[in-house]
């Protein structure tokens, strides 16, 4: 019982979260009068962190990140914020409560992240909001588990060779089948 009810309250929590930072799911996305929405507007919650790639720490990465649904938001990320930036990365964040009933915890060791790990370091900056809303918006992506996948390898090549690279947060570090079997939206504990 316990464990359904925070599955219910992730997702009502991350999709006011999302709706709250204009990036909710596409009845309320915005485009310019006359311009016709695709999956490529609103991308507009600005995250900032660094990752490990290959493991050497990278970064730090521009995430611009949606909503697609109720439990998954979606980043592409950038090496800088300039115009012509190359997207390097996609993260998928995806609901705690998806994650941990739909995946192995071998496989969640080896290509997620948690973030309340991440968040908690520090490391993490939500940017272009006011303190409240970015304060909001993290502690959503707390009720989330991110996959991050790297497409631009080797890094800094004039064109990639094809190879998808999974990067990771700084802090990830394997969950135990406690931590795993555990309530959604624990934090997991220190080793």
């Amino acid at each position: 019982m316990h464990r359904a009810k925070l599955v219910w309250v992730s997702s009502v929590v991350l999709a006011a979260v999302c709706l709250l930072a204009g990036s909710g799911v596409p009845a309320q996305q915005t485009v310019a009068p006359g311009k016709k929405v695709t999956p490529a507007d609103n991308h507009d919650i600005h995250v900032v962190a660094p990752h490990v790639v290959d493991g050497v720490v990278m970064g730090p990465y521009h995430h611009y990140c949606k909503a697609v649904s109720a439990v998954v938001l979606e980043c592409l990320i950038y090496e800088s914020t300039e115009p012509n930036a190359l997207m390097t990365q996609v993260e998928y964040m995806i609901a705690k409560s998806v994650t941990r009933s739909s995946l192995d915890l071998s496989v969640w060791n080896r290509y997620y992240h948690d973030h309340v790990q991440e968040i908690n370091t520090g490391r993490v900056q939500v940017l272009d909001r006011t303190p409240e809303e970015a304060a909001q918006i993290a502690e959503a992506a707390k009720l989330t588990d991110g996959i991050i996948f790297h497409l631009w390898w080797p890094h800094g090549a004039a064109a990639p060779n094809g190879e998808v690279k999974h990067a990771q947060a700084i802090s990830h570090r394997y969950l135990t089948e406690a931590e795993w079997t555990g309530p959604v939206g624990s934090p997991p504990s220190k080793h």
